[in-house]
């Protein structure tokens, strides 16, 4: 059983900073990918951020320049420090690790439960 938790969502004003972080944790062989994904109400669910284990990433174009993914591979922990934050960024964001359970030897996408970030004065 692998578990995705997610922290450090809430309520900032327009203009100010978050950092969001994911454990991943239980029986992991091995994390590859993590990333972040979002959805804002009435929407479906984007990508935010992406990031390997070898610390290539990838940017939606509407963050790129304000978010900053981040991982340490010991922890299986995967960050987001948001900067420059918008009203529009306001959503639920969801945790995604593609790994290996160590109980079963094959690949799989776990997914957080989410953590809501508003962003509003």
């Amino acid at each position: 059983q692998v578990q995705v938790v997610e922290s450090g969502g809430g309520l900032v004003q327009p203009g100010g900073s978050l950092r969001l972080s994911c454990a991943a944790s239980g029986s992991i062989f091995s994390i590859d990918a993590m990333g972040w994904y979002r959805q804002a109400p009435g929407k479906g669910r984007e990508l935010v951020a992406t990031i390997t284990r070898r610390d290539l990433t990838n940017y939606a174009n509407s963050v790129k320049g304000r978010f900053t993914i981040s991982r340490d591979n010991a922890k299986n922990t995967v960050y987001l420090q948001m900067n420059s934050l918008k009203p529009e960024d306001t959503a639920v964001y969801y945790c995604r690790a593609d790994g290996i359970s160590s109980s079963t030897m094959t690949g799989m996408t776990y997914w957080g439960k989410g953590s809501l970030v508003t962003v509003s004065s």
